[in-house]
């Protein structure tokens, strides 16, 4: 009997009703091109949020057969349970798991439904119960009721179903009694051995896809999976980069193999293997479906039923009775086979309909009915202004444009593809989520249109008419206005129904109108051209800018996609058939008997032949190259899967052994007792050679012939892994149905298999064998060569992680195995790859043990992995967890000293400061929580003193002072209180004080303009943070600094904020306070000389305001006691209350007489506070009596409005640690202050201050200037930025400091990532080459290398391990803190074996050496005479994979690898037309620091080379072949870098900078000129580039910004020196960035080292 499937409306109002309303319908499942099926994706919500990916499911009917296997299994379940057999619409109570019932298996022996079935031919190893039981072990069975659902699809999500497994897994790495479920589920891995022989137990494999549910419905058996968010037909046809390596794609395949290996030993076989049946999660891992959306597929092959599940019957329509869509698509003739070939000549021949063959494209790129993200795409082929009318041109829409053109038009789509920074001419897919709802919007739920097109629902938005419609969207149209007049009648209140064109009388007529206007012959005769726009040849290259159809690429190319452009014909598509179809339909309107009939045929015959001979071959040759889109699997396309009956014999033994004694648990689960940490430790470790070596893949080929698979069903399997994995290498199918046919019958392999690498070719050629006996099992593919042992070690580790168990399991279980030595022993490759699988469980909210594990996995990986790999995969999840908003316990261990210090030693400060450094600041002003902006300021304290003075001033003071006024926490300012005091006084007064006065200036003068109110109000907290921080600091400054700095010239900013009439009362509040402090500090006398003559007019004002005489504004308060203190802090309420605030306190400091002698309105003052305040001056030597004792209460030194002196940063600073007694915790702080030297405050500090300033030179980065003269506040103080926001950078042109660091020339310079060391590269003595090591912090030479006999003319630092390369045609590789010669690599100048020699002695050397390189010091070291060919000339070092590449004198490139010793593969250029060959003098490379989506580091995806000729040659990583090469420049190529994978920055002798896009098939540049002498070299950092030429530098930036004639111009200027102004005379020849100090360094040919800035 044939199942017909329902459509998906029917489909809808059945799962509601079966289920709930409750239960969201996203859209159903189809196997054919039209909306009909039994499967759907569904969603549970518990409130009416919209619906989420993460909680959908796979919903599928399969319908129940009293006789069959399954059924009846079903039925025992329920019955046992007591449910009824005949299903009832209630909730059912009684339920299992079919994991439940395995024990008592032998229950259903008596029973018959064990072993035996009338209706089942299947006689494998096991019972249906067992086979079933080990494939869906997590089944529940029962009822089908909402309830269940929800409970069901809960436990998934929360990963409860499993989490006992890895609680056993996590006890056997524990070395702990386990229990029999952690050893099991190792067994399932292959550990010890995957075991085909085994009795299946109760445990998921876990690459198998899990059956959650299986519940019955009247007349139907409900299966419950869960969705996942790809398959990989997804990969393969939207996204193949995400396969991103070989590696990759080999992992994939043991995951399928081990779920075949699992499935054949249970007697079960596939039968169906193809890529839409395998799914993927998130994390890439992978899921074999062997549930059939039609029916149960576990080799359970029943007698009855059988059908292609892509069968369509003779009339296509819904079953159900009384469905509305019955008719509407009663005509079409979709019929099997749904192959391309077939429906492609129906098409062509007339036979089939626009509409079908269209709805089958849209099948093929996998467009799905419902889905409003994805839905089927139409063309509009009129613009409704008149009936169309095939005699008249008006009205129909131009096919040879896409819609998107014709709404936009050419002028502005030429715009917008030339103006954008990736060349585009569409933004967006040619059918958008928000047209296809706005389309039916008159038939969706209001919730999905206010997710979808608005949030608030207004329905006069829509449009009203279908022209309107037409004219509105630049999209293209849906089926549903060819087929379903539904669609025009609104459900909705408020929204009327689309009106159709007054030529059509009703929504039926339009749609039978407009059917035929797709039908037409005019539409027929150019929906070829729409077909190339949206399907084929016209999507990508030179057609699709011709047709202005080029798309806006994906920013991630290597991101899954479920969706998106699949291109299907990369020609053009032929034309219809259109007078043969014409002919058609006008006979068949007349004939109406046989004879008419006949003389159909018969013109039918003639026009076939009649048709031209081009027409045809066009397209059979069409056809051809497009019998991709027929892919074939195995032999037989199948559906079901079968069981396997040469299994008979070892069911029947297994089966009498389980029958003898059915409760002994070691027939089911067999425990191997040798499984411990120690062997998963063994069995993860890597082996050294871990390559595949075409001759192992030969000898296992023999090996694997000689043993026979069981059955011909595993065969077929085997055939299909092999046509699977030939697809992921070749990036389309292998066979066809045409190409399979010829192999069988012939045994020709189809061409594409010339392709294929060939160790993959031996796998694929032993999986297809045409003597299906011959073809190896799962389990020898498991075991071959091909599979790395670093593919087992990840399975090894991993597998457990995709357990449905919780993130706190999977975390311990992680934490535990990599504790123990896991990764360590697996290798840094395998480690990186299982870092994606781990470390995203960290980046989740976490309880505080949880934190703990993940502190350890994170601390264990950056142990483990490469600098790269760490960059790439660790830090990205400490970012995440570092933006997390309020506490977080893992948060607050990742700001400890220590982690950050491992973080150092494993990549380096640079990318340290780059990428961490920005969110620790970010911890102490946005929403910061106290711990985490504790922890995040003694994180920057401490390390300030090993980041240095520059870096700490660009990277950590200013960002800090860029946050002034935007909620900085108390600790912000306490780190830059704290950080003055551990640098110095020299520190505070050259670095901090400018710049801190800098910021109360600008305050000051923007609080006195008319600005915005919020910007006045960020003024003053800005200026409060202000004032707070130099009241901090002025603790570690002696008197008479503090006075020459901040008070005398009249230049006291204190006395500049209170005399300021429009400051908000709190910042007078702050100054007035901190104005005392500072007065205390530096004693009376010096106030009485230097601040009270500032406060005289603050003290006239005052005295003489209006106010002194009406009284302040709390006059009509009571007087009794003084002006409210909050904290115990006096409170101002007006401007007045600054004279109680400050007279007072000033009479406790100087004493009344000396106050009245400097303030010449004390009369009035002293008046105002007697009469408003009761206050008066006593001479008793106490305090006065009106209790303004506290007035001058100090304000907490780090804290604003604070409401405790407590300071968590304080005590952890000073290691009290972070549990805080509490009577410790309410303490002053006071004692946790550096002492402020008060014993030395009556002593003459005079001395001292100049001591200290004659001694500056003597202190480290004495030479580093005051980033005051280059860095404007009041133009970046408002920007509310990120810190991670680079700051802009001045360049001034300033030398800071010079050192004569060799004899000759300086050729080279090279900077270490703390950027506190520097490498040079010079002539010394004897015109030898040296190198030096330089110690910025004091410009000394700390040591050098000495063993070069030649001018070295290039250095290259290797990573971070301590390894310096240095080329002087020769490569020497030496130990940059011993100076010892590690290695020398030479190029032979013959063609015998070349020399790479590990050296104990450097006096070795040079006896194959070759003459000097020919140098030229005018040219700046720059190589321009004729010279050995075989000697090296410039170097790259290739972080990614530590390597170094070098260019040699013959144009060619030498891949060295340093950490081995050992010279590897030679790149060979070609020879240009000049009398020698060009020289390499530049290289450059991609992708360093970059990352891909899934945190696997990126290796560079070309290099190129730059040429003495002027050429450039762009070189692909993979091949070695040279993907491009154009002429750069005139004259010799000096310089490249590549600051972005599509930008190539050159220099050259011929004067020019240039920044090439190689995104174009032709690399364009854009010039830059301005230098009068050759670019000799540049730096890059950011957008900005410094050039040298001769004795200038010039200014560039890649934002291309040209002058208004269009020109690009560098503007050359000379350095001067910024201590007495003179100019630089020598000759500039190297150059290079410090990115973080904002400093660069520039080399001489007279020998000096120049610090600039």
């Amino acid at each position: 009997m044939e199942e017909k499937e329902t459509c998906f409306e029917c489909l809808e109002r059945r799962i509601k009703s079966d289920w709930s309303d409750q239960l969201w319908f996203c859209y159903g499942i189809s196997d054919s091109p039209l909306p009909f099926g039994s499967s759907a994706i569904v969603q549970f919500s518990l409130s009416n949020s919209s619906p989420s990916p993460t909680s959908q499911f796979i919903l599928s009917y399969l319908p129940t057969y009293s006789h069959h296997c399954f059924s009846k299994y079903i039925d025992q379940y329920t019955l046992q349970n007591g449910e009824e057999t005949e299903v009832s619409s209630g909730t059912g109570t009684g339920s299992t798991y079919l994991s439940d019932t395995l024990m008592g298996e032998s229950q259903f022996l008596s029973n018959g439904m064990g072993y035996e079935c009338c209706a089942c031919n299947h006689c494998g190893k096991f019972s249906c119960l067992r086979t079933i039981t080990a494939l869906a072990p997590l089944a529940y069975v029962g009822i089908s009721s909402y309830s269940g659902f929800q409970e069901h699809a809960s436990s998934f999500l929360s990963g409860t179903l499993e989490d006992h497994i890895l609680s056993s897994i996590n006890l056997l790495i524990q070395g702990k009694a386990s229990g029999r479920d952690g050893v099991n589920y190792m067994r399932l891995l292959g550990a010890p051995s995957f075991d085909e022989n085994s009795i299946p137990g109760c445990l998921r494999h876990p690459n198998i896809a899990p059956v959650l549910g299986l519940l019955k419905t009247p007349g139907y058996i409900n299966l419950l999976l869960p969705r996942t968010p790809f398959t990989l037909e997804n990969i393969l046809h939207y996204s193949p980069n995400a396969l991103k390596s070989d590696w990759h794609i080999r992992f994939l395949m043991y995951q399928l193999l081990s779920a075949l290996t699992y499935l054949h030993g249970l007697g079960v076989h596939h039968g169906n293997l193809c890529p839409s049946n395998v799914m993927l999660t998130d994390s890439g891992w992978a899921w074999l479906r062997i549930w059939d959306y039609h029916r149960l597929g576990f080799n359970l092959c029943f007698e009855h039923g059988k059908s292609n599940s892509s069968h369509i019957p003779s009339r296509v329509g819904c079953p159900v009775e009384d469905c509305s869509s019955q008719g509407l698509y009663a005509d079409l003739k979709l019929s099997p086979p749904l192959d391309w070939n077939s429906q492609f000549n129906r098409w062509w021949r007339g036979e089939l309909s626009n509409f079908e063959y269209l709805l089958f494209l849209n099948k093929l790129v996998g467009r799905r009915w419902g889905d409003h993200t994805f839905h089927p795409v139409m063309p509009w082929v009129i613009d409704f202004s008149t009936k169309p009318n095939e005699d008249s041109d008006s009205g129909w829409r131009d096919l040879s444009k896409s819609k998107w053109r014709l709404a936009k038009g050419d002028e502005q789509l030429d715009f917008t593809y030339s103006s954008s920074e990736v060349p585009h001419h569409v933004s967006d897919e040619c059918l958008s989520e928000l047209a296809v709802c706005s389309y039916k919007a008159r038939r969706l739920p209001l919730s999905v249109l206010r997710m979808a097109v608005r949030s608030v629902y207004e329905p006069n938005e829509y449009p009203s008419t279908m022209q309107r419609l037409y004219q509105w969207t630049p999209d293209e149209c849906i089926p549903e206005f060819y087929c379903d007049p539904r669609i025009f009648y609104s459900q909705h209140s408020g929204m009327t129904d689309l009106a159709v064109p007054s030529w059509a009388g009703s929504p039926e007529e339009f749609i039978k109108l407009h059917r035929e206007a797709l039908e037409s012959n005019r539409v027929s005769c150019q929906i070829h051209h729409w077909i190339d726009i949206n399907f084929g040849y016209k999507m990508s290259g030179p057609a699709a800018v011709a047709a202005k159809n080029v798309m806006l690429s994906s920013s991630e190319p290597a991101k899954p996609r479920s969706i998106g452009r699949r291109q299907l014909f990369t020609k053009p598509h032929p034309s219809r058939q259109v007078s043969m179809l014409g002919i058609q339909d006008r006979m068949k309107e007349s004939a109406v008997g046989q004879h008419q009939a006949h003389e159909v045929e018969t013109e039918k015959s003639f026009l076939y032949k009649s048709t031209s001979l081009q027409e045809l071959e066009q397209a059979s040759s069409f056809s051809e190259h497009a019998q991709h889109l027929s892919p074939v699997y195995c032999h037989a396309q199948q559906n079901l899967l079968k069981q396997n009956p040469s299994f008979k014999e070892s069911q029947n033994e297994n089966l009498e052994r389980s029958a003898s004694n059915p409760h002994d648990i070691s027939n089911y689960c067999r425990f191997s007792p040798d499984v411990d940490l120690n062997y998963l430790l063994e069995h993860i470790d890597m082996q050294d050679d871990d390559s595949t070596g075409y001759q192992e893949l030969l000898l296992w080929r023999k090996k694997s012939c000689l043993s026979r698979t069981s059955s011909k069903e595993v065969a077929e399997d085997i055939f299909s892994v092999g046509c699977l994995l030939a697809e992921l290498y070749l990036r389309r199918p292998l066979f066809c149905s045409t190409s399979l046919g010829m192999y069988l019958e012939s045994g020709v392999f189809p061409g594409l298999m010339q392709e294929l690498p060939s160790h993959i070719k031996i796998l694929v050629e032993a999986c297809i064998e045409k003597d299906s006996t011959r073809r190896p099992s799962a389990k020898s593919l498991l075991e071959s060569p091909f599979f790395p042992s670093t593919v087992k070690s990840v399975y090894l580790f991993t597998a457990p992680l995709q357990l449905m168990a919780t993130n706190g399991s999977r975390l311990q279980y992680a934490a535990n195995f990599a504790k123990q030595g896991a990764l360590k022993a697996m290798g840094t490759l395998a480690a990186e790859m299982c870092a994606p699988y781990c470390l995203s469980l960290a980046s989740a909210p976490l309880s505080d043990a949880e934190a703990e594990w993940a502190y350890l996995l994170l601390k264990e990986f950056i142990k483990c992995l490469t600098p790269t790999a760490v960059k790439a995969s660790v830090l990205p999840v400490i970012q995440k967890i570092l933006q997390t908003t309020g506490y977080s316990h893992l948060k607050v261990s990742l700001l400890q000293d220590s982690f950050v210090r491992e973080i150092w030693n494993q990549i380096g400060k640079q990318a340290y400061l780059e990428t961490i450094h920005p969110l620790v600041i970010s911890n102490l002003y946005i929403s910061p929580h106290k711990i985490s902006a504790a922890a995040a300021s003694v994180l920057l304290i401490c390390s300030s003193e090993e980041l240095g003075v520059p870096i700490t001033v660009h990277q950590t003071i200013l960002p800090l002072i860029h946050c002034f006024g935007k909620g900085l926490c108390p600790d912000g300012i306490d780190v830059l209180v704290r950080i003055g005091g551990l640098l110095g006084e020299t520190f505070i007064l050259k670095q901090m004080l400018p710049l801190l006065k800098h910021v109360a200036h600008s305050c000051i003068g923007v609080s006195s303009m008319n600005k915005p109110e919020p910007m006045h109000s960020w003024c003053s907290s800005a200026l409060v943070d202000c004032l707070m921080t130099l009241d901090g600091l002025v603790a570690f400054l002696p008197r008479e600094a503090i006075v020459k700095d901040l008070i005398e010239d009249q230049s006291c900013l204190h006395v500049l904020a209170l005399t300021q009439t429009n400051l908000e009362i709190t910042v007078l509040q702050v100054a007035a306070t901190t104005l005392m402090a500072i007065c205390q500090r530096i004693g009376p006398e010096l106030t009485a000389l230097h601040v009270l003559p500032q406060l005289k007019v603050l003290f006239d004002e005052l005295a003489f305001s209006q106010e002194s005489f009406n009284g302040s504004g709390s006059l009509g308060k009571s007087l009794k006691v003084s002006k409210s203190k909050v904290n115990g802090e006096f409170q101002l309420e007006s401007r007045m209350d600054l004279v109680l605030l400050l007279y007072p306190s000033f009479c406790s400091l100087l004493g009344i007489e000396k106050l009245r002698q400097c303030c010449t309105t004390w009369l009035l003052l002293e008046q105002f506070l007697l009469r408003f305040h009761n206050w008066k001056w006593e001479y008793t030597g106490e305090s006065p009596r009106s209790g303004v004792e506290n007035v001058i209460a100090k304000v907490p030194l780090l804290s604003k409005g604070s409401t405790s002196d407590y300071s968590p940063a304080k005590l952890l600073l000073n290691g009290v640690g972070w549990s805080i007694p509490q009577s410790q915790g309410i303490r002053s702080s006071k004692n946790l202050m550096p002492q402020r030297r008060l014993a030395n405050a009556h002593q003459s500090s005079v001395q001292t201050y100049e001591s200290s300033s004659n001694h500056f030179k003597t202190e480290p980065w004495f030479w580093f200037p005051s980033p005051t003269a280059s860095w404007d506040g009041s133009d970046h103080l408002g920007r509310f930025v990120s810190p991670k926001d680079e700051f802009p950078w001045k360049i001034r042109a300033s030398i800071l400091s010079s050192v004569r660091a060799h004899q000759g020339a300086l050729r080279s310079l090279a900077v270490c990532q703390d950027e506190n060391t520097v490498f040079t590269a010079g002539i010394g003595p004897g015109f030898k080459g040296t190198v030096q090591k330089w110690d910025l912090t004091r410009i000394n030479c700390v040591s050098g290398y000495y063993g070069h006999e030649e001018v070295v003319n290039d250095i290259c630092i290797l990573s971070l391990s301590g390894r310096i390369a240095s080329c002087d045609g020769m490569i020497h590789v030496w130990d940059s803190q011993t100076g010892k010669l590690i290695s020398v690599f030479s190029e032979p100048s013959t063609d015998s074996l070349h020399l790479v020699s590990p050296l104990c002695s450097s006096t070795k050397i040079g006896a194959d050496h070759v003459d000097m390189l020919n140098s030229n010091t005018s040219s700046s070291g720059v190589l321009s005479s004729p010279f050995d060919e075989s000697l090296y000339t410039c170097m790259h070092y290739l972080e990614e994979v530590e390597k170094l590449v070098v260019g040699t004198g013959n144009g060619s490139l030498r891949f060295l690898d340093v950490s081995q010793g050992r010279k590897l593969h030679l790149w060979k250029g070609e020879f240009s037309e000049s009398a020698f060959p060009s020289l390499v003098s530049a290289i450059c490379s991609c992708g360093s620091n970059k990352e891909q989506g899934n945190g696997a580091s990126a290796s560079p995806s070309w290099i190129a080379a730059g040429l003495s000729s002027g050429h450039c040659r762009l070189f692909d990583v993979r091949s070695g072949c040279v993907t491009a090469c154009w002429r750069a420049h005139d004259g010799y190529v000096t310089k490249l870098a590549a600051p972005e994978d599509h930008l190539l920055v050159s220099s050259s002798l011929d004067r020019t900078l240039k920044i090439w896009d190689l995104r174009r098939n032709i690399p364009t540049a854009v010039t830059f000129k301005g230098h009068t002498d050759g670019v000799s070299s540049f730096s890059v950092w950011g957008q900005d580039v410094i050039s040298i030429s001769r004795n200038k530098i010039g200014l560039s930036s890649l934002a291309n910004s040209a002058d208004e004639d269009g020109q690009h111009r560098i503007i050359p200027q000379k350095l001067y020196s910024s201590d007495h102004g003179s100019r630089n005379v020598s000759v500039l020849s190297s150059i290079s960035i410090i990115p973080f100090s904002r400093l660069f360094l520039v080399g001489t040919e007279d020998g000096y080292l120049r610090i600039c800035c």
